[in-house]
């Protein structure tokens, strides 16, 4: 295999959010790529939940400093880092105090969806592209994990598609099992993702009904290839996946899962 410069983007990851094949995949695969030869790049979701001292967080202040501009409101984008435990690599924590400072991840303490999941999405997706454009690191591999980072392949082929950093780009989405039972706010997306001239009303209507199988058909329409990332795939998504005419891989798993995942970044 070629070198490469891959950046993983996710929701979640272990040790930092824990439980859950996305975040176990989302910790294992970049420790491969990097053990392989390859650049990497871990970008996620700085939530309250996670214990900054325990986990060790600073801010990187050359990175810092940006805003988000959502429409016409401005969001202050503040990044941190660590030292994923037991590997030579470093993780990115995207945040945002009025987003992400509180104790829960997507439900409060009564198990209400937070009316804002969707301004945080759409946060998130933007931030992660700013910050890549920061970095002034080109990937050649961008691997989006989660509903969370929908977005991100629709933005790359509209608002950012003549960005030279993004140029040789290609996008995988990785789609994994229904996380949320409940709808995304609409309007609040069409507010803050619509950019005039680049993301139309349209684009936007491609997540469908913003319930967690739109959103993932969304992100799997936009994207260069798609991973099937749980075997328990709700079956609309699944049928819609097998759809398309992208490389697709199947879900795998086992001791070799990790090299057909490299494997597959070589067919796109």
């Amino acid at each position: 295999m070629g070198k490469k410069r891959v950046l993983i983007v996710t929701q979640e990851m272990t040790p930092y959010l824990n439980g859950t094949e996305m975040s176990e995949v989302a910790n294992a695969l970049p420790q491969y790529m990097a053990n392989k030869g390859n650049e990497l790049r871990v970008l996620m979701p700085r939530y309250g939940v996670i214990n900054e001292r325990r986990h060790r967080l600073h801010e990187v202040v050359r990175l810092s400093g940006m805003n988000i501009i959502l429409n016409d409101d401005d969001y202050p984008l503040i990044i941190k880092v660590a030292s994923l435990p037991g590997a030579r690599m470093q993780v990115y924590f995207l945040d945002n105090e009025d987003l992400f400072k509180r104790k829960f991840v997507f439900h409060d303490e009564e198990n209400k969806f937070y009316e804002d999941n969707a301004e945080r999405m759409v946060f998130f997706c933007r931030a992660v592209l700013e910050t890549v454009k920061k970095f002034q690191w080109a990937p050649d591999i961008i691997h989006c994990h989660g509903w969370m980072t929908s977005m991100i392949p629709m933005f790359l082929k509209t608002a950012y598609a003549q960005e030279p950093v993004f140029q040789n780009s290609k996008v995988v989405f990785s789609v994994y099992k229904s996380a949320f039972e409940e709808k995304l706010s609409q309007q609040i997306i069409l507010d803050k993702a619509v950019m005039a001239n680049v993301v139309s009303k349209e684009h936007i209507n491609d997540f469908k009904d913003f319930t967690n199988a739109g959103v993932n058909k969304g992100g799997a329409k936009y994207a260069d290839a798609v991973v099937i990332g749980s075997p328990d795939l709700d079956k609309d998504v699944a049928k819609f996946v097998k759809g398309l005419t992208v490389p697709v891989l199947e879900y795998v798993t086992g001791e070799d899962a990790l090299s057909k995942y490299a494997a597959f970044y070589e067919t796109i």
